[in-house]
């Protein structure tokens, strides 16, 4: 079985992790925690890193740093993972669904400004709080017109760039001033994974990143059950412990030291599997707007329905022939769990649902060698030929 993801453990994270256990360093506290935290947020243009236990932690984490109030309104994605709706509703908010652009399948611009205009027709202008922009499979939101609304009417953007270590975004274009920047380095204060499958890894791991000193030191509070400096076990605030293990910044220390190798990989699978699939008619593959440089995550095909074929059938056939695969997200507003919290019911978000349906991702690990890309294209182009 090919599969889906393979993560690339090196030399160097293995000698980090050697130290911590020579050293007795395994638990939250150790000199690579802060190495990881300090040159991660350096990376992606940031003054501030908080280095915590997942993504979903860090999503969670970063919205206790908004300060959302019950009730109070964060418009984010449809077509996202379940963390982002989730850690708005631990932290009392509403989550706010916007469709997604058809091409990118990131965060539309146009239904960030329809789900606005639907809370201000409410009369909840006021309960409107942030915007939480996800950039999907590698490839950026296109964030300028997402920051403009947000200056509007006064939201905070957090962004998730867990699935776009290193992709970069061309900002400021219609000012007449645009530079490239890194993903999360974008807005007020932006989250990551460090998941096996990501292109950094610590295994577990995640961490919010931001120029804002009063967000991280928020941020280190809420992720250390919020213990006061001054008298330890007195708390005047409820907290968690997502904290990030010194073994674990090692390996991540360790993969950040070789992060352009692993993105140029990252690259060339995409463009491996365009050379071999893109003269399939019957097949949308991921683009790359002249706006942005992706890292090509995962590599994101969709099926068109003159096929007969949708995802869950295409990943079967695969399956059969010895290659893995994995489904394209379920939309925010089809999910039974917020149906019984009485979210979402009656909305439609026709390209999310489209997606669901008919996306799938390919192979697209660090360890997926040329011949398994060659196997992979040909599987697909035997099904749909």
């Amino acid at each position: 079985m090919i599969p889906v993801n393979e993560p690339l453990i090196g030399k160097q994270e293995e000698a980090y992790v050697r130290e911590c256990l020579h050293t007795g360093w395994i638990s939250s506290s150790g000199r690579f925690i802060e190495q990881f935290e300090e040159k991660w947020a350096d990376y992606c243009g940031k003054k501030f890193g908080v280095a915590v236990s997942s993504g979903t932690a860090a999503l969670q984490v970063a919205l206790g740093c908004i300060g959302l109030e019950p009730g109070d309104r964060v418009v984010l994605p449809t077509f996202t993972i379940i963390s982002c709706a989730l850690a708005v509703i631990y932290n009392g908010g509403i989550p706010v669904l916007a469709d997604c652009d058809p091409h990118t399948w990131c965060l539309s611009p146009e239904g960030v400004k329809d789900a606005i205009d639907r809370e201000v027709q409410a009369g909840n202008a006021h309960r409107l709080k942030a915007i939480m922009p996800v950039h999907i499979y590698g490839h950026p939101v296109d964030v300028d017109p997402i920051l403009e609304l947000a200056d509007t009417y006064s939201l905070t953007v957090l962004e998730d760039a867990a699935e776009a270590h290193g992709a970069e975004y061309l900002a400021g274009r219609t000012g007449g001033s645009a530079a490239w920047k890194r993903c999360g380095g974008l807005s007020d204060l932006a989250v990551f994974s460090f998941y096996a499958n990501k292109a950094i890894t610590t295994g577990e791991g995640g961490m919010v990143i931001t120029d804002n000193a009063m967000f991280a030191e928020k941020a280190r509070s809420l992720r250390n059950l919020c213990f006061r400096p001054e008298q330890r076990f007195l708390h005047t605030e409820a907290g968690h412990n997502f904290r990030m293990t010194n073994i674990q910044a090692a390996i991540g220390l360790g993969q950040l030291e070789r992060i352009e190798t692993i993105l140029e990989k990252k690259k060339a699978i995409g463009k491996a599997y365009g050379e071999r699939l893109s003269d399939l008619r019957d097949l949308m593959l991921p683009i790359e707007e002249p706006w942005a440089k992706s890292i090509y995550w995962m590599f994101g095909i969709v099926l068109e329905e003159e096929t007969g074929i949708n995802a869950s059938q295409m990943a079967q056939r695969l399956r059969d022939k010895g290659i893995d695969t994995r489904p394209f997200f379920l939309g925010m507003h089809e999910q039974p769990v917020f149906h019984k919290m009485g979210l979402f019911k009656n909305e439609k978000y026709p390209v999310s649902e489209r997606l669901a349906r008919q996306g799938l991702y390919l192979p697209s690990g660090l360890t997926l060698t040329e011949s398994q890309i060659d196997e992979v294209a040909e599987a697909v182009r035997n099904i749909l030929t």
